[in-house]
């Protein structure tokens, strides 16, 4: 005679459902900019070449490649928007919510170790829209390249005057280049290989290519002006 024994597993005490079903991670969050005056006067844009050299080694590639992402939302939607957790996972190729070791959340927790966002409300994340400068204890842990790569970009840091110049001058060329259909990124390395700071060469390529980038050029501003306006 057969005998079948069925064993059923035990649930779980309350109290340790509640704490499951409370981990439950959300599927959006709602992101808007993190206002600090004093970063956003010093700091460098998140798709710059600065972030993409010396704040790689110290955040890695997921949150680097989170907080671009992030900042070409703000370009849209400066107010702030919903971020669908999922889909911002798979489109970075983090794998979807449901993998065992989520990828995504470990890049947002890494984004709010090293200051570059802060919870405002569990589901509510202010994001920095401008980066600082990589802090001097995270520097001393780069490798010695990039050390000396951080010092060379300080002491080519322009005097307030000669920046304007140069920031004009850089951005003619990057009027011109992009009469010729070249994209931003490609401006950008254009610049930064005949030598302009990064932080100059970003912002003129990005300038170049908005809806304001002729203000920049000889002889328009004159020319709309004497323009017959009958």
């Amino acid at each position: 005679m057969e005998i079948t024994s069925v064993i059923t597993a035990p649930s779980l005490p309350e109290h340790l459902e509640a704490e499951k079903t409370d981990s439950k991670q959300p599927s959006t969050l709602h992101v808007i900019a993190w206002i600090d005056p004093d970063v956003d006067r010093i700091g460098v844009d998140p798709r710059s070449w600065y972030v993409e050299t010396f704040w790689l080694a110290v955040l890695g590639p997921s949150a680097i490649w989170l907080l671009r992402r992030l900042a070409d939302r703000f370009d849209g939607a400066p107010e702030g928007f919903k971020l669908d957790l999922d889909e911002t996972a798979r489109s970075l190729g983090l794998g979807g919510s449901d993998s065992r070791h989520w990828p995504l959340q470990r890049a947002v927790d890494r984004c709010l170790r090293y200051g570059m966002a802060r919870r405002t409300d569990h589901q509510v994340l202010a994001v920095r829209r401008r980066v600082p400068p990589v802090p001097r204890r995270q520097l001393l842990r780069l490798p010695t390249s990039l050390q000396e790569r951080h010092r060379e970009w300080e002491t080519d840091e322009p005097e307030p005057a000669e920046a304007v110049r140069l920031r004009r001058r850089a951005r003619l060329v990057a009027l011109d280049l992009r009469d010729l259909g070249v994209d931003s990124a490609c401006i950008e390395r254009h610049l930064l290989r005949r030598g302009v700071h990064p932080a100059t060469a970003f912002e003129a390529a990005h300038w170049a290519w908005s809806p304001g980038g002729d203000d920049d050029r000889p002889g328009v501003a004159k020319a709309s002006a004497d323009q017959d306006p009958r």
